[in-house]
Order: C-alpha cells, then sequence, then structure tokens
C-alpha cells in the first residue's frame, strides 16, 4: 500500500484545525473564582496565626517581668553523682596468683616444624625448599592414630628468638606454615 505524499491536498489552516483551541464549554470565571478563594483563605490563615502571636507577647511579658533574669551562657548545676561503685574501688584489694619466673619460660630447646605429609616424597621436596634458604630441615617418620606421616622439622633451636629469626627468613619466601614448639625427639 502506497502513499502519494506529493500530490496531497494540503491540510487546511483553519478554527476547525487547530487542536489547542478552546472547547466550547470552557468558562474563565472558574479559574478566577478558584484563585481567589485560594488567596483570601491564605489571608484569613495569615490574620489567625498574627491574632495568636499577639495574645500570647503580654503573657510572656508578664512572666519576664515577675522572674529575675537568667545569664543565658550560664551552666546548670552539675548533678549529684548516684554510683557508688567508684568509692568501692578505691578500697578494693586484687590478689592475683603470679608464678614465679622460672615457670613463665619454658624450659628446653626449641624446634620448628613446616608440614607434615602423607607421602615422603611431598616432605622431601619441603626440605629441599629449605635447604635453599641455608637451613637444615630433617624428615620424621611419625606413626599416628591415622596412620604414617612425614614431618618436617628444623632444629633445634637453644632460644625461641633463633627459631622466630629462621621462621620469618621463610615467610619471606612464601613459606607460611612453621609452628614453634619445644624440642621433642
Amino acid at each position: 500500500m502506497s502513499r502519494d505524499y506529493a500530490n496531497r491536498a494540503p491540510r487546511s489552516k483553519g478554527r476547525g484545525s487547530n487542536k489547542n483551541a478552546r472547547s466550547p464549554g470552557h468558562k474563565p470565571w472558574i479559574a478566577l473564582i478558584v484563585v481567589v478563594a485560594l488567596v483570601a483563605g491564605f489571608g484569613y490563615f495569615l490574620w489567625t496565626i498574627k491574632g495568636s502571636a499577639d495574645q500570647v507577647e503580654p503573657a510572656r511579658a508578664e512572666t519576664k517581668a515577675g522572674k529575675p533574669k537568667k545569664d543565658p551562657n550560664a551552666l546548670p548545676p552539675q548533678p549529684q553523682e548516684e554510683w557508688t561503685y567508684l568509692k568501692e574501688l578505691e578500697n578494693k584489694q586484687v590478689e592475683v596468683d603470679v608464678p614465679p619466673p622460672e615457670t613463665l619460660r619454658s624450659t628446653g630447646p626449641y624446634q620448628m616444624q613446616c608440614g607434615s605429609f602423607r607421602e615422603e616424597s611431598q616432605a622431601e621436596k619441603m626440605k629441599a625448599v629449605i635447604a635453599f634458604q641455608g637451613m637444615e630441615a630433617q624428615i620424621r617418620k611419625v606413626q599416628g592414630g591415622s596412620g604414617i606421616w612425614y614431618k618436617v622439622v628444623i632444629g633445634p633451636y637453644e632460644r625461641k628468638r633463633d627459631a622466630e629469626r629462621a621462621r620469618h627468613k621463610l615467610q619471606a619466601i612464601g613459606m607460611n606454615t612453621c609452628q614453634i614448639w619445644l624440642w621433642q625427639n
């Protein structure tokens, strides 16, 4: 279906084609009445507010004349303390059982365990990585409740601080599994 737009009759620009024209039933005086009513209502509202403010002002003036003026920057009085635990704590005695310094330190050499494997080949690989860092590791074969385990152990260290230095050296290469314990044969 084709249309011939070139030979089409021009649209008429008469009164009947204007879509924005007012409808015959439109009455402008209704809008004017609504606007006047709104303005009158708003004026009445303002007049009632002003009237109520005039009635309140004399009452305020009477109360201000009867009382002495207070300093607006003055602080309120300090409240009374209701808590009794502060006084109780001043006289409280605390008893603490502190063990002697000898028992605080665990005695004996330290070891560092870096892994525990089911297969000896995995333990040998970890031992090789540790050897590249200049440390000598041992592999211990242990019979556990769930079978045989191969533990990779470094040590003994006389002081825990020495074991911690070695652990930090291994952490620098990404080996974060090492734990420091007391030496066990």
